[in-house]
């Protein structure tokens, strides 16, 4: 095993190879700096901690080929986060820009979160905001990432599962837009790896075996296309075959329910040339060599993607009867569809030829969209723009504009600029009239209608938009234009929903209560919070959830200054007249017999539905708590004596709330593509799902709790019909006591 200070010279060697001129005496400080500062601390297989950092710099320098600031800050990527070093002490040892670099890569140790959605949130806010300062921070951060993933087999198994998930959603992604493509690949193979182990190793032994079987194959068409490539006179093109690489053979066998062998074009040729001409004669060759498949050619050269990949795509049909795909490219084009950003980066080669941020003016966007959103919020906005599929549309002048897939004529217009989605009064697609809602599909050609009489944006338009630009622009309208309007809107809808949590808006925003709320909703006054809900920035539930413990505090000190007034009180008349008795109003759904706008809330031991027989327990300080009557927890054997009077009996009202939360476990024989069919007949019954958790167990089975939203217990009992019918499931039960 090499020592420390081997792989340090290893280091200073990759990067002589490509940056001779590199300050090598800094990156020297840099290494000697780290190796004091993580003194003593051990990585999870027991070497010395310092080997982590020096390996996202071997990566940093030999796969992107960065400069020395980069490599330094690979080298103290972690100081701030996990030594005594702070940003100051970085900056004056090195430099501001270094420092800034180390802060961008650290995460927010330092600070206390509400929620895990909240830490990532910020997380990624802060490692964006740096990002669209300095792309560095985010090829340091991959690369970091990117030797996590590869160590990760010392971790336990829940932290695999966790890091490999955050992987597949955040860290592929990013590389993917940034066009680093061979690093992306590398990050989803392992990240598979770790979530679905079955899965993979089939994949990696069904490859195994294939490759034998196809070395012959490829050989034969390397020979073919090379021969005929050099007899049309283009010289010096390089032509090599491989097998695609495990993710997106696993992602074709789901999306398309197919067994490995079922899956043909696993093989895809490349074909690297010198010029733009000779990629289309390579084309002529190719499809005169094969026959090519309809609908599976792609000219990125002519529309490149957005993350500045380039290269012809092209499907054909061998003579033995097995598709392949061929990709054509520059040298050029090919090391930008490697390394993408890094490849031209404008650090690169100590600072010569030119940057490319305009690029990546998407993250400043995005972050600006983004600005007073919350964690979940920010998270689905995120996977929306950034990770989603894209769809590429043209102005009627040609040029390309890409849109997250799904997008409407409303995302179109307001891409364009805000008064051009504020004025819009009509689009034309293809020279049609269209809908607002209609989804723009590849290659349509979209013109937007405007009139400078135009009455503004709907709210409906907030919920046909898919891209989170248009939205936030549809809300800064509404915000600046009709404040008063949406105060008075916002009042509304914040009032009748505390009404539902049995409290009046006297009562939460009495003097003692209302600058401890504001605080905590992080408004100034209550206007600015009713304009908040009115234009669509939050909704009323939100808040009255963010102010559950103040209404539950403020109910239970109502109930204890009314007992002890009951309990003095006496009859003013000794033959009081007979009352008609009280109509329980409906409180979630839920008529309390004999009580009136009390608090509500669903046991989670049973999660309760319309349609379940219920009866209800009268806790202390937190209302009346509902429970199915076959919920252990409500059995009459385990009531006693001190506790008989509290229950009381419930029933489901008429004005029914529009879901209601519960849970479901199934149990199943454990089998690639169970997740899927789950998900599919959840999707099919249009099933809200809150949240899914899967584990396997050492047995061979499978055991899946699945959180979800229905409306009544009919709802419930088709999802839990459609899933007994998924093969290998056992059992689909409803969780209680």
């Amino acid at each position: 095993m090499m020592s420390m200070e081997e792989r340090y010279l290893k280091l200073e060697e990759t990067i002589r190879s490509y940056n001779p001129g590199a300050n090598f005496a800094q990156i020297r400080a840099a290494y000697e700096f780290a190796a004091a500062a993580h003194e003593g601390q051990k990585r999870k297989d027991g070497s010395p901690f310092v080997s982590h950092p020096l390996a996202v710099a071997q990566i940093v320098a030999e796969e992107l080929h960065l400069d020395s600031e980069s490599i330094m800050a690979a080298l103290l990527h972690d100081t701030i986060e996990d030594t005594t070093a702070t940003h100051e002490e970085v900056a004056g040892m090195f430099s501001p820009t270094v420092a800034d670099l180390v802060e961008g890569v650290s995460k927010l140790t330092r600070v206390q979160f509400t929620s895990k959605a909240q830490e990532q949130m910020e997380n990624l806010r802060k490692m964006l905001m740096a990002m669209s300062k300095d792309i560095r921070v985010i090829l340091v951060k991959i690369s970091d990432r990117l030797h996590n993933m590869r160590t990760m087999e010392y971790q336990t198994p829940a932290k695999q599962k966790q890091k490999s998930f955050e992987t597949m959603e955040i860290y592929a992604p990013i590389a993917h837009r940034l066009g680093m493509q061979r690093m992306k690949w590398e990050l989803e193979d392992l990240s598979l790896k770790y979530l679905d182990p079955v899965g993979y190793e089939e994949i990696i032994h069904g490859l195994e075996a294939k490759s034998i079987e196809y070395e012959a194959f490829m050989q034969h068409i390397d020979e073919q296309i090379m021969e005929r490539v050099q007899a049309a006179g283009i010289k010096d093109a390089v032509v090599y075959g491989r097998l695609k690489h495990p993710y997106s053979i696993y992602r074709k066998m789901y999306a398309q329910q197919k067994t490995l062998n079922e899956v043909f074009d696993l093989i895809a040729f490349r074909v690297i040339v010198d010029s733009v001409a000779d990629c289309y004669n390579v084309l002529g060759i190719v499809h005169d060599l094969y026959k090519p498949i309809l609908g599976r050619f792609k000219d990125y050269i002519g529309t490149p993607k957005p993350n500045m990949y380039q290269s012809l795509h092209t499907t054909v049909m061998g003579q033995s009867g097995i598709p392949f795909e061929v990709q054509i490219r520059t040298r050029e084009m090919h090391e930008i569809a490697e390394y993408g950003i890094a490849a031209h980066w404008k650090y690169k080669q100590n600072g010569r030829g030119a940057g490319d941020e305009s690029n990546y003016e998407w993250v400043r966007r995005l972050l600006e969209n983004q600005e007073g959103a919350d964690a979940e919020d920010f998270i689905h906005s995120l996977k929306v723009d950034m990770f989603a599929d894209e769809v590429f549309v043209f102005t009627p002048m040609g040029d390309v504009i890409n849109l997250p897939a799904g997008a409407t004529p409303i995302d179109y217009a307001y891409t364009i600029h805000s008064a051009v989605g504020n004025h819009m009064v009509g689009a034309k697609v293809n020279g049609r009239i269209v809908q607002y809602d209609y989804q723009l599909r590849n290659g349509d050609v979209v013109e937007v209608l405007t009139s400078q009489s135009a009455r503004g944006p709907s709210r409906d338009w907030i919920k046909i938009a898919k891209s989170s630009e248009a939205r936030s622009k549809i809300r800064q309208w509404f915000k600046r234009e009709r404040r008063d309007e949406n105060i008075a809107a916002g009042r509304a809808s914040f009032e009748s929903e505390l009404k539902r949590s049995g409290v009046t808006i006297k009562e939460l925003t009495a003097d003692e209560n209302l600058p401890a709320m504001l605080k905590k909703l992080s408004y100034n006054n209550l206007d600015d919070m009713y304009a908040a809900i009115g234009y669509g920035g939050v909704t009323a539930l939100k808040v009255v959830g963010r102010l559950r413990e103040d209404i539950l505090r403020i109910i239970a000190r109502r109930q204890a200054e009314n007992a002890p007034a009951a309990e003095t009180a006496k009859p003013v008349q000794p033959a009081p007249k007979p009352v008609q008795p009280i109509r329980s109003k409906a409180v979630q759904g839920i008529i309390v017999e004999g009580m009136s706008n009390c608090l509500v809330k669903f046991a989670k031991c049973c999660t309760p539905v319309p349609g379940d027989e219920v009866v209800g327990f009268t806790t202390r300080g937190y209302g009346v708590s509902v429970h199915r009557t076959d919920c252990p927890n409500a059995a009459p054997e385990r009531r006693t004596k001190e506790t008989e009077g509290r229950w009381l009996k419930v029933s489901w009202a008429e004005d029914l709330q529009e879901g209601y939360s519960t849970v479901l476990q199934v149990t199943a024989k454990d089998r690639m593509g169970l997740i899927v069919d789950v998900s599919t007949i959840l999707s099919s019954t249009k099933t809200r799902v809150s949240n899914l958790h899967a584990r396997s167990t050492p047995d061979g089975f499978a055991l899946i709790e699945i959180g979800l939203e229905v409306t009544d217990h009919k709802q419930l009992q088709t999802v839990i019909h459609r899933l007994q019918q998924i093969s290998g499931v056992m059992r689909v039960t409803r969780p209680a006591g």
